[in-house]
This record gives C-alpha cells, sequence and structure tokens, in this order.
C-alpha cells in the first residue's frame, strides 16, 4: 500500500544559462513503488465501497515489510471482523473466520477485486513491483507543474495493463492522480491522491479514490487514519498461523 526519504534530480544546462532540474524517472518510480511502505509499516485505515445498489466501510489494520510482505486484517463492521490477508513473496492467503478456513490466493486471482472492492488484490498487497516489473518513460503532461511518468510492462509481466500512468508535482514529487489503460490503450481506471497529511515523520497523501471508468457509480476510497513507520513489529506478523489468530 511508503514514500522514499529521498528524492534525486538531474541538473542540466540550460540554454539561456540558467539550471534546469530534469526529473531521474527511476526515482520517482522508486517513490511510488515505496509509496506507504517502508523497512516496516503499521497503518490504521478506512475503505469506503460505494456501488449503485450499496454501500459499505470496512476498517482494516495493515502492517508490511519491506515490498515482499503484507498483512491485513479487518476490524470492523462485525459481520466482516477477523477477515484477514497474508501476502509473503509471490504467495498470498486469505481467511475467513466464519468457515474457519485458509484459502490460497492462485497468481490469476492477483488482478481480481479485494473484498468487493475497486482495489485489486495486487493493489492491496503489492505483489507486482513498478521498478522491477515495468519500463519507465517521461510522458506529455498538459500542466507545467507535473511531471507524467508512462510505465510499460516488461515482456514477462503478468497484468492485464498496457500501461500506467503517474502524474506527480514538480514541487515535491507528490503523486496527484494514477491512470491504467487496457492493451488497447483505453483508459479504465483511475486513482486520485488527496489530503497530503503528515504521518509519523512522513508526509503522504492521506486519502486515495479509485473510480473503475468501465462501471458507473462505483468508488473505493482508501483513507489512512494513522500510520507508523521503521518500527519494530511483533514475531509471528507474516506467518500463516496469524491469519487465524483470534483478535
Amino acid at each position: 500500500m511508503l514514500l522514499s526519504a529521498c528524492s534525486g534530480v538531474l541538473i542540466g544546462s540550460h540554454p539561456s544559462g540558467a539550471a534546469e532540474e530534469t526529473p531521474d524517472i527511476h526515482e520517482i518510480v522508486a517513490r511510488m513503488d515505496k509509496l506507504y511502505r517502508a523497512e516496516t509499516s503499521y497503518a490504521e485505515v478506512e475503505m469506503d465501497i460505494v456501488t449503485p445498489n450499496w454501500a459499505r466501510t470496512l476498517r482494516m489494520r495493515m502492517w508490511t515489510q519491506g515490498m515482499d510482505r503484507t498483512f491485513i486484517t479487518i476490524t470492523s463492521p462485525k459481520k466482516d471482523a477477523g477477515i484477514a490477508t497474508l501476502r509473503k513473496g509471490t504467495e498470498m492467503w486469505n481467511y475467513f473466520p466464519k468457515i474457519n478456513k485458509v484459502m490460497k490466493v492462485p497468481p490469476s486471482m492477483m488482478m481480481g477485486s479485494w473484498m468487493g472492492s475497486d482495489f485489486t488484490n495486487d493493489d492491496l498487497v503489492k505483489e507486482s513491483s513498478y521498478t522491477e516489473d515495468y519500463d519507465p518513460a517521461l510522458g506529455e503532461p498538459e500542466r507545467d507543474d507535473v511531471y507524467e511518468i508512462v510505465l510499460t510492462p516488461g515482456m514477462e509481466t503478468a497484468t492485464v495493463w498496457g500501461k500506467i500512468v503517474f502524474t506527480v508535482r514538480k514541487a515535491d514529487l507528490m503523486p496527484i492522480r494514477q491512470d491504467f489503460y487496457d492493451e488497447k490503450g483505453h483508459r479504465m481506471r483511475e486513482m486520485v491522491f488527496r489530503e497530503v497529511r503528515a504521518f509519523g515523520g512522513r508526509t503522504l497523501p492521506a486519502v486515495m479514490e479509485m473510480t473503475p471508468l468501465n462501471k458507473e457509480g462505483h468508488r473505493t476510497v482508501i483513507r489512512y487514519i494513522d500510520a507508523r513507520f521503521d518500527q519494530r513489529l511483533e514475531k509471528g506478523v507474516f506467518t500463516r498461523r496469524n491469519l487465524q489468530k483470534r483478535r
């Protein structure tokens, strides 16, 4: 689901003699990859899922370690409390307390919906990496105060997206939107970042709103209530035993 403390730019010469900042797109992509992550992280999050026929709010607690370990547990509403998700490396499991069953999520389902939301399993647990699985290039934004980073999947990257486009503020390299395109170049969904706040010494958008453009009236909003970074986590967080732990 954190912003790197570092942001790099390459300084080139300008015809007039003034310095012109040229973005290091690999550094920007690395920042986006670590959005909401650190060596370790803990967060309390709300997820509002809205459809034309129903709406609901989930409250969750989330832990991460590096780029390859994620644990999520739902704390409310009561009927969903205890449902948990674990990812370790390329493997992912879900636990459903009502049936007391752990179910492994196959790779083919990583792009499927997480808990009926507009976020995919991969969005939530970050199985893929922008840095390792995509080739970056500078785009041509319509505004002068932003950078546009176009990510094209590598030959061996398993994804439904033909490209992903980040729009990032030049002033602080803070993301403001992310657009997802299919292989035919059609824009299929958009995510908007809002309400930049400080959490545990880091500054990041507290709200992410995902809208599928092929589903009228659908949207999912993730709102960070609290977040802490680079703190020691309890042993056993990222284990299958923890999935079934009573909380």
